[in-house]
């Protein structure tokens, strides 16, 4: 007997002719409006992201991973939360898979049990208390982890191109001549910039000028010789650095413990900062945010084109 025939609306998944191309770049208001389809709540976004940042950062430290799979896995943890709902899944269990992801396309293997018992053990005191990555208690979780991988991987596009700023804020120290000090803080200041939607905005260029010259405002030093650098080649606007700088002194001034470096400045220092960057920007007329669609007179965006995230439910799901 020929099975019932299953009604087009009640049918699983996308449409068939429907394609989805791979983003390397989400600008702001791209961000805010996915934000806004998943229905996640500001405040909460912020706590999460950040719990989820410092969990990556934490666990592969303790794996002695490189700072590139850090990058990867921070990219990939940012346009997963993007798509799905916070609701669908636990912050760790999304950390996770995104560092276990990154493992692989950065050829750092690392098997989903070893990253879960990295974790575990960065949370007990006592040695005695540390689990091997074959105990039975990582069962349930490393299954988790490799089902929330392959929604990790739609949720890019299976897009495969991930970007390293470090190695161009080092090329920039160098060729602008600054001092160690300077490019210290400066590489302290990109792992900050990770924890904030920035890597999916702008270019590593920009990144890298935007931590540079923070670096050089924090420390009162050689300021007038990287703003006399030539930048024509590296094609970096101005609106993209100040995009860098701004979203970075927004995170230590709201986040300051929740970061690397917020900790080591004062408040009043940042704000002092953020005011002079603010009016230089009102004097070049620069926007908050590098690329933004005016709103037309009927109320519609341009180029804005808010959809709800698709997040298709198929019989693999974990």
């Amino acid at each position: 007997m020929a099975p019932a025939e299953v009604a087009y609306s009640q049918k699983l998944g996308p449409h068939p002719s429907y394609i989805q191309v791979a983003k390397p770049f989400v600008f702001e208001q791209k961000i805010q409006g996915q934000i806004i389809a998943t229905g996640a709540n500001p405040q909460r976004e912020d706590t999460f992201r950040l719990q989820g940042v410092q969990w990556i950062d934490d666990t592969r430290r303790a794996l002695q991973l490189p700072v590139r799979t850090f990058d990867t896995a921070v990219i990939y943890y940012h346009k997963f939360r993007l798509v799905h709902r916070d609701t669908e899944y636990a912050s760790t269990d999304a950390a996770a898979a995104a560092l276990f992801a990154a493992c692989k396309i950065e050829d750092t293997l690392k098997k989903s049990r070893e990253i879960l018992c990295a974790a575990h053990n960065l949370k007990t005191s006592s040695p005695s208390e540390h689990l091997a990555p074959d105990d039975s208690v990582f069962d349930g979780p490393s299954k988790t982890i490799i089902g929330l991988e392959r929604l990790m991987l739609e949720a890019s596009g299976f897009d495969y191109r991930n970007r390293y700023p470090q190695k161009y804020l080092i090329k920039l120290g160098r060729r602008c001549q600054l001092d160690k000090d300077v490019v210290k803080l400066a590489y302290k200041m990109m792992l900050d910039l990770y924890r904030t939607f920035a890597p999916l905005k702008v270019t590593s260029s920009a990144m890298s000028f935007a931590c540079l010259e923070l670096s050089c405002r924090l420390l009162s030093k050689q300021e007038d010789q990287l703003a006399a650098f030539d930048k024509t080649k590296w094609r970096v606007p101005r609106a993209h650095v100040m995009e860098g700088m701004l979203d970075l002194l927004e995170l230590y001034t709201h986040f300051q413990k929740a970061t690397k470096l917020g900790s080591q400045y004062t408040i009043e220092r940042f704000i002092g900062i953020r005011i002079a960057l603010n009016q230089e920007a009102e004097e070049l007329r620069l926007p908050r945010f590098g690329e933004w669609s005016e709103v037309k007179g009927n109320g519609a965006v341009k180029g804005l084109g808010l959809k709800t995230p698709k997040t298709p439910i198929t019989p693999a799901s974990p």
